[in-house]
């Protein structure tokens, strides 16, 4: 039941004002998760979209059908929305929300046309992805060897050392995302054709080649988990080195940020699994491989979400042309 406080004093309960529209929301909920298979993240982030659109005409307009949405009323929420200071990149995350389920409606006979046609999205100012350089993955690269004289070794010589050390290898050397790192499967692991199977976006798998040396790292790292755990989560390869149990996201992202932090890796301000996964892309395309490919790899939909890459590239190019022409 969604309870919102209006006029500082007055609780109105939304959902008995619209309880067809609701209704009409977790339907359409129901189709992406089952039939779209979209991650649980991604339908969190749907529903919370469509709830708060919801709230907003209902409290506006009353108890409206789907029909009577129009495009004024999108546009209207969206100009508060941006008036509280939310950035584009979120108000366009809600225009495809409510595309989709316009979409949705339409292909159920409930509308004949989308609202959404007149709707126009804000511009995103695209920032270049950051990366580590490859001296600093050098430095992670292994833990028997010092990053330098003074320094200590950078993962402990344990199974939490080793588990530690294989996260950061997988990142770099697959480019796979957080969730999709945190589910991979021992049997997926395909030691004969050095590669992996990964479960990405919409249920979509991918393959993706890794080392033979990669491979080693893995096959040494699910012996060692056999001998140093009693119990462990069956199938899943990577796990907590005390529990036993499944990665879980703030564990990865907390362990990540700490090592690039403490080690001075990087000096870019968000140390995540993500950076990683830029650091993959960057590093192929900086060193020549093709667009497409890279794109394969990341399982990207569009390439127009790999061209991100190409930029980082050019700004080298400027680099090196403004150290070294005489009229630069």
């Amino acid at each position: 039941m969604i309870v919102r406080l209006f006029n500082n004093f007055t609780v109105i309960n939304l959902f008995a004002l619209n309880e067809v529209l609701y209704s009409l929301a977790e339907r359409f909920l129901s189709y992406i998760q089952l039939e779209k298979r979209y991650s649980e993240h991604t339908c969190t982030a749907y529903r919370n979209d469509l709830l708060q659109f919801f709230d907003y005409t209902t409290a506006a307009y009353g108890a409206v059908t789907v029909a009577d949405i129009t495009h004024v009323m999108v546009r209207s929420w969206l100009a508060g929305l941006m008036e509280n200071a939310m950035t584009a990149k979120s108000v366009n995350r809600k225009i495809s929300t409510l595309k989709s389920f316009f979409k949705f409606c339409i292909r159920q006979d409930l509308l004949k046309q989308t609202p959404m046609t007149k709707v126009v999205a804000p511009k995103i100012s695209r920032r270049l992805p950051g990366f580590i350089d490859e001296k600093g993955m050098k430095a992670l690269e292994d833990n028997r060897s010092p990053v330098s004289v003074t320094t200590p070794f950078i993962f402990t010589d344990d199974f939490e050392g080793e588990t530690h050390r294989l996260i950061f290898e997988i990142f770099y050397q697959t480019g796979i995302r957080l969730s999709e790192l945190i589910s991979l499967q021992e049997f997926r692991v395909d030691k004969g054709n050095l590669s992996i199977k990964v479960m990405g976006k919409g249920g979509k798998e991918r393959i993706i080649p890794i080392s033979p040396r990669l491979c080693e790292q893995i096959s040494a790292y699910m012996a060692q988990k056999r001998r140093e755990l009693e119990e462990f989560e069956t199938g899943v390869l990577l796990v907590h080195p005390h529990s036993g149990q499944r990665l879980y996201p703030k564990y990865v992202y907390l362990m990540i940020r700490k090592y690039l932090t403490e080690h001075e890796i990087t000096t870019y301000k968000k140390k995540s699994p993500h950076l990683l996964r830029h650091t993959f892309a960057t590093h192929l395309t900086n060193n020549g491989a093709d667009l497409k490919a890279v794109k394969d790899l990341l399982g990207h939909a569009s390439l127009a979400s790999t061209q991100v890459y190409t930029h980082t590239t050019i700004e080298q190019l400027k680099k090196v042309y403004q150290q070294a022409h005489p009229k630069a």
